[in-house]
Parts: structure tokens; C-alpha cells; sequence
């Protein structure tokens, strides 16, 4: 009877195994060529079901994640984008962009191009000011490129107003010796890439692309320009999620790619590292609880629990855990940066262990049907009795800061329902979706981060925006559109107040909100049909 027992036992645990082992091969087998192997979190000693109780803790959270990857030992082992996120979708890198740049640093220094050590104002001759000041005469890339340039305030804000922000930059005063002290500097970011495009004649995105995108398999990337035709370097970078998992992989592997050392182990290292205090001594209360009081490596961050980041501005993260063996990549939008590595140190940290974890397959499973799916709901769809009289009809606008001249709706039961806004010399026909977004197009720059305004154009018809909606009728007289421009982290609302035959306008965008802290009073904007 035991010897019977234990002949069904093993059976089924080998059964369970093969089941387990044929729903990893199915999962890795889906996978585009360039991607990432995939794996199963227990293959990997990671325990799904607390990945599955992290995203269960990011979904009552305040925050809005729009994707993330885990990866262990190399093979991603978890990944999910909240709809109408998508993994081929690129999104805003904002400050993220930078750890990039100082890459670009990494391949010059490698190539003997430049050095970390030497002066600004070798590259730049023909801008300096008048008269240059004896700290501007000692700046160097290695004081950019630890955010010590010496400059107080940061400048970058006063640089964007100008046409020429290199010779705006080396004219703005230096007021602490270069290298001594800490303050974040977008600016400074910029001035690196004007340095690669300077020695090399190239941009920074093509300088990158054959050392480092290319080798990646990263695609279809692009990044902001500034008014002189060089890549902002500090923000501006648009890449797909696994994109960031492969750039925090090949810093986790020290440079090495499939068997190939694309920038030194040394390099990966210094970059890595500690380089500079960015928080006070006596903030040991804030250093213990803050992820941005562990100091700052070469346009990086470090973190708590001996890890390091790249880092954008709402939410951006590559993650890069060394003692684990692990890269996480996250996008979202969120006003609060610390609360989103809080949820990854206090319930995504545990999840990796060191023994091998039996074959949980049910669990497993759950966590892959939950990543499928992961959504931002639409706005709940109520009907609304006057959507058959303004169909159909076109409403005129006064004068506004949108530049929206006229707006005609088809909001029709069981039929597609869009509305069209004509701008001053182009006009978008948005989708509406009732309970679920439909993708479209749009031209509206507003939406989207763009601190230069000239992101590459894309299309026949010049820069195109992807985004999607849905609509509903919050009152009998009222009509909210909310738009989702779903390569950045951003979103409006649009809300129309109709009366007879007038009609009005407001729209909310989530990014002025949060830089105005909630407290943003959009103006209304006023028409008839």
C-alpha cells in the first residue's frame, strides 16, 4: 500500500513538472526574435504569488502604473502593461534619458575621444562668454556629469527660454567650485550631449545607435531636439519598456551582451557607483527611508538595499538589484516617486529567495492571467439625451490657447462614435470608445512632455500622437472625453457643458495638474454651432 502511495505520488509530481515545464516553453515560445528569454518567477527562485500580492498592492495604491518587467538571472520572469498601455508602445523617459546620455559618456571615454577630466570650454570656443570666470575655465565633463557643475540656481528652466542653450549654459554664472557640491541640473545633461555630437558630428541618438541600441535590439526609439539640432540629453527619450529592462540588464551583466563586451566592466562600474553626496549629513532619518539620500553616480541614482536606478520624472524606473541578480523596469505617472519604490522594496523584494521554490504552476498561472489582465478603466459609460441632438453638429469657438477652432460630434447608439476638433491648420477625428478605449490619432501637442517642442517629426502630416479614449455623460447637460496619449505618462480630460446652442470647454491634462499640485484652474473655452 506505501509502495503504491509513493508510485502515485511521484506520478503526479511529475506530472505537475511536465505541466508546469510545458506552460514555461509556451510562454517563452510567444516571444518576438530580439526579445528577451522569458522564464517562470519559480524557475528563477521568485515566488509569483508575492509578485501577484505586488500588483495587487500597486492596484489600490495612488499610483498609476502603465507597465512593468521583472526580470532574474537574466529571463524576465513577470510583465504587464495596464491597458491601453501596450508592450509596443514607446513612452516618455523623461530624466531617465540621462543615465543614456552618460552611457554615450562611456563608449567616448572608451573610444579615447574625450576624458571624464577634461575642461567644458575645450569643446566650445567659439561661444564662451567675454569673459570667462576662473570656475567656468575649471569645469570639466566628470562636474556634469555628477551634477556638480556649480551653478545655483539650476539654470535649465532660464536655458529652455533661449534659442542658443549652449552659449546661454557656459554664459550662466558659477557660483560654487565645480565638482563640491550636488544640485540636480538638466542643463548640465544637455551640455553632454552637445559635447558627444560636438567631437563626433553626430547626434547623440545616432552617435548611440550602432554601440548601443543596435546590439540591444532596441527599435523604432526617438528623442528630443533642441532649437540648434542636438538631442536634449537630459529628457526627451521615447523607448519601450523592454528597452529599459535590456539597458538595466546590460548594467547588471558589466557591460557584457550575449557574449560580447559592448562598453568595459570598469566603465559600468565607476558609472554605477557612488560618486557624490546629494543629501545632508544630518539627515540620517530621510538616508534611512529615502531613495533619494544614498547618493548619486554618474546620472544615476543610488537606492536603498545596495541597488541603483536610472529615473524619470512621475515614475520612469530601471531598477537594477546587484545582490539579487534582478532588473525591474516600471512606467507609470504618479506624483509621488518614493511611494512606487516603497511598494517595490516592501513587496517585490521578498519575492526573491536564494533555494530553489517547487513548481507552483496554479500560481504561476494566476500571476499570468492576472499580468493579461491588468487595465486602467474607462470612464464608466452613462447615456445622455442630447447625444442625439448635438450629432451632427458643428460648434464654432472664440479665440483660444488650445487652438482649437470648431468641434463636431457622431455620438449615436450601436454605431462607432467619434468627434473631430479642427485646429488652425489640421484636424483630428478622435474615437470614442463606451466602457473601453479605441485607439486613434492625434495632432494636440499639449498632452505629451515636450520641454523643446520639436520632437522628430513622424508621418506624412508631421507629428502624430497616439492616444486613447472613451466618453461618457457625467450630467444630462455635461460630456467628459478623457484622452490617454499612451506613449507618455500623461492624460486629459475633456469636459463640454452644453446650453441651447452654446457650448463650453474645459480640459484637464494629469501633468499640469501634478506640477501645479492640484490646484490648476484651466481656462474655459467658449462656442456655438
Amino acid at each position: 500500500m506505501q509502495v503504491t502511495v509513493l508510485f502515485s505520488l511521484k506520478r503526479i509530481l511529475s506530472l505537475t513538472s511536465f505541466l508546469f515545464i510545458t506552460f514555461a516553453v509556451l510562454t517563452i515560445q510567444a516571444q518576438p526574435p530580439g526579445s528577451l528569454p522569458r522564464s517562470i518567477p519559480e524557475n528563477e527562485n521568485v515566488s509569483s504569488g508575492q509578485v501577484a500580492h505586488f500588483l495587487e498592492e500597486a492596484r489600490n495604491s495612488k499610483n498609476e502604473f502603465h507597465s512593468y518587467m521583472l526580470l532574474r538571472h537574466g529571463k524576465v520572469i513577470s510583465e504587464g502593461w495596464w491597458a491601453p498601455y501596450a508592450p509596443s508602445l514607446k513612452h516618455t523617459m523623461y530624466s531617465t534619458s540621462k543615465s543614456f546620455t552618460a552611457t554615450a559618456i562611456g563608449f567616448a571615454v572608451t573610444e579615447q575621444r574625450l576624458t571624464l577630466h577634461d575642461k567644458v570650454v575645450s569643446f566650445f570656443k567659439d561661444e564662451l562668454p567675454g569673459s570667462s570666470s576662473r570656475f567656468l575655465q575649471e569645469l570639466t565633463i566628470k562636474d556634469l556629469i555628477t551634477m556638480s557643475a556649480g551653478q545655483s540656481p539650476d539654470p535649465t528652466g532660464a536655458i529652455l527660454r533661449n534659442d542658443k542653450w549652449v552659449k546661454h549654459f557656459l554664459s550662466t554664472p558659477i557660483v560654487d567650485t565645480p565638482g563640491t557640491k550636488f544640485l540636480y541640473n538638466s542643463a548640465a545633461t544637455f551640455m553632454l550631449s552637445a559635447i558627444i555630437q560636438k567631437i563626433t558630428g553626430q547626434k547623440l541618438i545616432d552617435y548611440l545607435t550602432p554601440r548601443l541600441f543596435q546590439p540591444l535590439g532596441i527599435t523604432g526609439i526617438d528623442w528630443e531636439e533642441n532649437p540648434e539640432g542636438i538631442n536634449a540629453g537630459g529628457w526627451g527619450l521615447r523607448l519601450k519598456t523592454e528597452d529599459m529592462a535590456k539597458f538595466g540588464q546590460l548594467f547588471l551583466q558589466k557591460g557584457n551582451w550575449e557574449g560580447k563586451q559592448i562598453l568595459p566592466a570598469s566603465w559600468i562600474e565607476e558609472a554605477s557607483s557612488f560618486k557624490i553626496k546629494n543629501a545632508p549629513d544630518t539627515a540620517l532619518t530621510l538616508k534611512a527611508g529615502s531613495d533619494w539620500a544614498q547618493g548619486y553616480c554618474y546620472q544615476m541614482w543610488r537606492c536603498r538595499h545596495n541597488a541603483y536606478r536610472a529615473d524619470g520624472a512621475f515614475g520612469q524606473y530601471i531598477i537594477v538589484m546587484p545582490e539579487q541578480d534582478a532588473v525591474l523596469a516600471i512606467t507609470s505617472e504618479t506624483p509621488d516617486m518614493q511611494h512606487i519604490l516603497n511598494l517595490v522594496w516592501t513587496h517585490l523584494l521578498p519575492a526573491f529567495k536564494t533555494a530553489p521554490l517547487p513548481a507552483e504552476m496554479e500560481t504561476a498561472a494566476s500571476l499570468k492571467k492576472q499580468n493579461e489582465a491588468l487595465q486602467l478603466p474607462a470612464p464608466a459609460f452613462k447615456p445622455g439625451n442630447l447625444s442625439k441632438k448635438v450629432s451632427g453638429k458643428k460648434y464654432t469657438f472664440e479665440a483660444n490657447d488650445a487652438a482649437i477652432n470648431s468641434i463636431s460630434f457622431r455620438l449615436k447608439p450601436k454605431r462607432a462614435n467619434y468627434v473631430i476638433v479642427q485646429y488652425q491648420d489640421v484636424s483630428d477625428t478622435i474615437q470614442l470608445g463606451k466602457d473601453q478605449w479605441y485607439r486613434s490619432i492625434s495632432h494636440r501637442r499639449s498632452g505629451i512632455p515636450s520641454l523643446t517642442g520639436t520632437m522628430p517629426p513622424a508621418g506624412e502630416n508631421g507629428q502624430q500622437t497616439k492616444i486613447a479614449a472613451a466618453y461618457t455623460w457625467s450630467d444630462p447637460q455635461s460630456l467628459e472625453i478623457k484622452v490617454r496619449y499612451i506613449e507618455s505618462p500623461h492624460s486629459e480630460v475633456w469636459r463640454f457643458r452644453f446650453d441651447k446652442n452654446n457650448i463650453s470647454l474645459r480640459i484637464d491634462n494629469s501633468l499640469k495638474a501634478m506640477a501645479a499640485g492640484g490646484n490648476d484652474k484651466n481656462p474655459v473655452i467658449k462656442g456655438r454651432y
